[in-house]
């Protein structure tokens, strides 16, 4: 074997570790993992959240509604001191 063969070779070696390696990572190579990545339907992956998943679902939509009334009452046409106004009031409560 010359020498430019065996670089072939070790580069190929290498080459093809660190795509197993990152295909480990993505979570490819974890058969449950794989699941979910590869189209699992949503009643098998939600039959698999914890009750913390759940609430922490919960909260983040919540969250999410708090957050569209903030931007509705910051685009509406109204005066900036009325909103001003409104936020000191909201706080005062």
């Amino acid at each position: 074997m010359s020498f430019w063969s065996a670089m072939v070779a070790i580069v190929a070696i290498i080459a093809f570790t660190a795509a197993r390696m990152a295909r480990y990572r993505a979570g490819l190579g974890d058969p449950p993992r794989r699941a979910s990545i590869l189209g699992a339907t949503a009643e098998a992956i939600s039959a698999s959240t914890s009750p913390r998943e759940t609430e922490l679902q919960r909260e983040v939509e919540d969250l999410r509604q708090r957050i569209a009334v903030l931007e509705r009452i910051a685009t509406e046409d109204r005066h900036g001191k009325a909103i001003a106004a409104e936020i000191e009031s909201l706080r005062s409560t």
